[in-house]
């Protein structure tokens, strides 16, 4: 049974606040392609999964090395979106926590990779940068989503 005693206040709160923590695909394709995205894109994946396919341009900082590695590969002025494989993967809120933690501006990229390549959007290998055809479930041809 579903519980409705949340007021609508409280979730207005709540979905303000996600929205103050979360970015999806869609804004950070837009923001990157932009030229001046205003943050660094960083993939909390293993090396193994960044090699199967990353997006172009992200920093590679796995999790579990945030803290040791962070200050020294990061600039604490520049906000960071991180990402890891998909929204059935909390890796990318772990990541973030981390960042969080340490003093950063952080957001999550909601979706992650999985979504990211779903989308249609490029990504990159050792062998260069392909696009793989997007998923009309994820993105359906000739649509715009409007929100």
């Amino acid at each position: 049974m579903i519980d409705w005693s949340t007021s609508p206040g409280e979730a207005a709160a709540h979905f303000a606040h996600r929205l103050a923590v979360e970015a999806d695909v869609s804004d950070v394709a837009t923001a990157l392609d932009s030229g001046a995205p205003g943050f660094v894109l960083l993939d909390s994946r293993s090396a193994a999964a960044w090699a199967q396919g990353h997006v172009p341009g992200a920093v590679h900082l796995p999790g579990p090395e945030i803290a040791a590695r962070a200050d020294a590969e990061l600039d604490r002025s520049v906000p960071v979106v991180t990402y890891c494989w998909g929204p059935g993967c909390n890796g990318a809120t772990r990541a973030a926590l981390a960042l969080a933690g340490l003093g950063f501006r952080v957001r999550e990229m909601i979706g992650g990779f999985e979504y990211w390549a779903r989308e249609g959007l490029p990504v990159a290998t050792a062998d260069g940068e392909a696009r793989r055809p997007a998923d009309p479930l994820t993105a359906p041809a000739g649509l715009v989503c409007g929100c």
